[in-house]
């Protein structure tokens, strides 16, 4: 396994193969990557999520359309909010307020509502954009904040320091995926965005070593998981020079294959 230690020197041995940990997309700038270098990129999700179905869900004790007001942090709680509505046969009113965390999930929220700006409010990017919206509704309404077994921290610690009348229920799980098909299979480079993408690395290869295996890592929290598994990041980004992956690879690939 390579150390992650202040003498840790890097080869830049010739990369030949890169499997991306996301499901592949119809179009990104690896394939222009893959075609210039001549490299065989595959793509591979290690992670997915999984929906929490109407009898899981009925532990909680509570229906959706007991709730007034509704917030949603992703386009993934709002499938997943509807789908138990339905399941359920609980149908929210006209009135049902909704607050989301971003102009993109009001959006999406707009293939399930008749959309009505007076009930719908929209932050920028986190909870405390919606204060305002949020405060004029603390003292009579109930809140409903639909979410992964990941869970909202940042939005649950505001509500609770603020002492609104809510209840976050999980209604899908992000879980890893089975790879059990790549135990003979080696890359040279492995391409990770989140920290669950380690997790199910190593929930599926426990045993796994690193050797001439170069890590790609992307984010903060995802280089520290890494670290923290004794492994070295090679290829890291966002950085000054290479603020995408993409970016970060053909800097890489640069010096180990020799434009």
């Amino acid at each position: 396994m390579a150390s992650n230690t202040t003498d840790y020197k890097e080869s830049y041995k010739e990369i030949k193969t890169i499997l991306i940990s996301q499901p592949k997309p119809e179009r990104s700038p690896y394939f222009d990557i893959e075609k210039k270098w001549g490299l065989t990129i595959d793509w591979r999700p290690f992670i997915h999520v999984e929906p929490v179905n109407s009898k899981e869900f009925r532990k909680y004790r509570i229906r959706p359309d007991e709730f007034s007001c509704v917030i949603f942090t992703s386009k993934g709680s709002i499938e997943h909010f509807f789908r138990m509505c339905e399941e359920m046969r609980s149908p929210m009113s006209q009135n049902t307020r909704y607050f989301c965390l971003t102009e993109a999930v009001a959006n999406y929220l707009q293939k399930f509502i008749v959309y009505r700006k007076r009930k719908v409010f929209v932050g920028v990017r986190k909870i405390k954009d919606l204060e305002n919206s949020l405060k004029k509704f603390k003292a009579t309404e109930n809140f409903l904040l639909p979410c992964s077994n990941l869970g909202a921290k940042d939005v649950v610690s505001y509500l609770e320091e603020n002492e609104y009348n809510f209840k976050d229920v999980i209604m899908y799980k992000t879980v890893a995926s089975d790879l059990s098909d790549l135990t003979n299979v080696t890359y040279d480079v492995l391409v990770f965005f989140s920290p669950l993408g380690i997790e199910s690395l190593y929930e599926n290869f426990p045993d796994f070593k690193q050797n001439a295996t170069r890590m790609a890592v992307y984010g903060k929290t995802t280089t520290k998981a890494v670290l923290d598994r004794g492994l070295h990041a090679n290829i890291v980004a966002p950085a000054p020079e290479t603020p995408s992956m993409s970016g970060a690879l053909k800097a890489y690939l640069k010096k180990s294959n020799k434009e």
